[in-house]
């Protein structure tokens, strides 16, 4: 008994990775006055553990960031670029 219920634990504990997912949300950034701007932004959110990738856009004033919703969550994004000065909010879709 105790054999099945240790290999339950282990298939439990390393499938548990499989239920986060990657998700990849755009952020409308303030405060973008000069073209080196976007680096700080794209430096402070790759910093946050859990982010995988960071592409930031001077033109747009917009951040497009993937993250493993597990490690981290969009709140943290936000406070990474606000701390650096540039603060953020997840932008709105329109609706059709």
């Amino acid at each position: 008994m105790k054999k099945i219920l240790c290999a339950a634990v282990a298939v439990f504990v390393m499938a548990s990775p499989a239920w986060a997912g990657s998700k990849t949300i755009t952020l409308n950034v303030s405060n973008m006055t000069c073209v080196t701007c976007p680096l700080t932004v794209k430096l402070a959110l790759t910093k946050v553990e859990g982010v995988s990738k960071a592409a930031v856009d001077f033109d747009k004033k917009e951040a497009v960031v993937t993250f493993d919703d597990a490690k981290t969550n969009v709140a943290a994004l936000i406070k990474a670029t606000t701390d650096a000065g540039y603060p953020s909010a997840v932008k709105q879709t329109e609706k059709k």
